[in-house]
């Protein structure tokens, strides 16, 4: 028996999800959040599908019917609704989720997989159990403000930004198809909580960093093999100006022409933060270590952990930077911070105040050692020696 007004409207949520059946595969779908969802259910090619058509009461009876006949007439054609959905939903009746699949299947082709992948889950975190099932023609600013302060309430403010964004070019992508004629998201400049201020990675005041360099030296741990490799790792952190991550996996193999004029450091793209091959020219100490490493360390990996086949411990290099007594005062990322800001103070003469500082804010473009070493001209990278000159003038006053 057809599911009637009255049904729909009474139905009360339950401690589980149920169904109300309306005839043909179409039903209404309670969810225990009080939610009310129009579903239809079909077989197509052998394999049972489900087609979601918005919620109640937003979208009634007879407009879930008129979706489901329309879904029908696709399948007597010998066509996947779910493949052919434009066909099925109308102007009136499209749901931001509905839009939302669309658009995304749309773009996702031209995405790097995983980013396609964090964009989608961010959707179906955040801003679906919100707005997901209104029709995407009467969603309202305050309606996507809403979505947004919830994001905010756990703290995630740069999330809550992201979420914005996606759901605006959801609603470009429904006003090119005709499915929307305004986008609320343009509406909210000035609503979204600030940022707070970026706190920085604590870093020294450069008139202690020779200080610092000659209780580095005399740095001692249990065994004198082990100091020697932190002391070196560290060290070589300081020269290179690099992540964390992107030194304790340092392999033997990315190292070249340690023997001649232009030794370099070739960091593959998969270790890269911004996914991007990175070259790190060597001052005389950095690749003095570099040779030193390759030679006495068993192994693939340059600065070796606690067997020839590990990497060095994510902590070795900031526990010493403790023992040393500047916790609190300098991490090991901190060193780009005060690489920055050296540069920024003595290198004004080669144009470049931000040569090596390998980092790329959507916000605040930085200048990097990779943008002017990958640049060149009939093959000879354009900035090649001012960087060399830039990482042995670091090295002296290291």
């Amino acid at each position: 028996m057809p599911l009637t007004e009255i049904q729909a409207r009474n139905s009360k949520p339950r401690e589980r999800a149920y169904k109300m059946a309306d005839g043909e595969g179409l039903f209404l779908f309670v969810q225990p959040n009080g939610s009310k969802l129009w579903r239809m259910k079909y077989r197509f090619a052998g394999k049972e599908k489900l087609l979601s058509f918005g919620a109640y009461p937003d979208l009634g009876i007879a407009a879930a019917r008129d979706k489901r006949t329309a879904a029908k007439a696709l399948l007597a054609e010998g066509k996947d609704p779910m493949k052919s959905k434009g066909e099925v939903i109308s102007q009136e009746g499209a749901t931001f989720f509905e839009v939302a699949k669309r658009w995304h299947e749309n773009r996702k082709s031209a995405l790097n997989a995983a980013h396609a992948e964090r964009v989608w889950s961010r959707m179906e975190r955040d801003v679906f159990p919100v707005i997901g099932e209104k029709l995407v023609n009467e969603i309202t600013a305050p309606d996507v403000l809403a979505m947004i302060r919830k994001i905010e309430a756990r703290g995630a403010l740069d999330i809550s930004r992201r979420a914005k964004q996606g759901v605006g070019q959801v609603f470009q992508f429904a006003i090119a198809c005709g499915l929307a004629t305004n986008d609320p998201t343009t509406h909210l400049r000035g609503a979204l909580k600030p940022r707070p201020r970026v706190k920085h990675m604590s870093r020294l005041p450069l008139s202690e960093l020779p200080a610092f360099i000659e209780k580095l030296h005399a740095y001692q741990e249990e065994g004198e093999r082990r100091s020697a490799i932190t002391r070196d790792a560290v060290l070589f952190a300081l020269l290179t100006w690099v992540r964390t991550k992107e030194l304790r996996f340092a392999a033997k193999s990315e190292f070249e022409d340690l023997g001649g004029k232009s030794p370099v450091w070739r960091i593959p793209a998969e270790r890269m933060k911004m996914g991007r091959e990175h070259l790190v020219p060597l001052s005389q100490q950095a690749t003095h270590i570099a040779k030193s490493m390759i030679a006495a360390a068993p192994g693939e990996f340059l600065f070796p952990g606690n067997g020839p086949n590990k990497p060095l411990s994510e902590n070795t290099m900031i526990y010493a930077l403790y023992r040393l007594g500047y916790h609190s005062r300098q991490t090991v990322h901190g060193f780009r911070g005060l690489a920055s800001t050296w540069a920024n103070e003595q290198l004004v003469e080669f144009g470049m105040p931000r040569l090596c500082c390998i980092t790329r804010d959507r916000r605040k473009i930085m200048i990097t050692c990779n943008y002017y070493a990958t640049r060149t001209v009939l093959g000879v990278p354009i900035c090649e020696k001012r960087l060399r000159i830039a990482a042995r003038t670091l090295s002296s006053v290291i």
